[in-house]
């Protein structure tokens, strides 16, 4: 059973972001990587903001380089 977006904190973590996108730990990793939107990092742990995915998801500007395609 899937969990609804609206299911998922505010602030994700990469295995949301893994869970959300339907990809593999390594494919979730590479992307918060990628410089394709904003991420924190909050010592070793790095956050990503649910809107700021979603932003990414529909093709929405987050920053300088949100629309890069690696």
């Amino acid at each position: 059973m899937y969990k609804k977006l609206y299911d998922y904190p505010d602030i994700l973590n990469v295995s949301d972001v893994q869970e959300i996108l339907g990809v593999g730990r390594k494919q979730a990793y590479e992307l918060v990587h990628s410089g394709q939107f904003h991420v924190v990092n909050v010592g070793k742990r790095i956050k990503v903001s649910k809107n700021v995915l979603i932003n990414w998801i529909e093709g929405e500007d987050n920053n300088d380089t949100s629309n890069k395609i690696s």
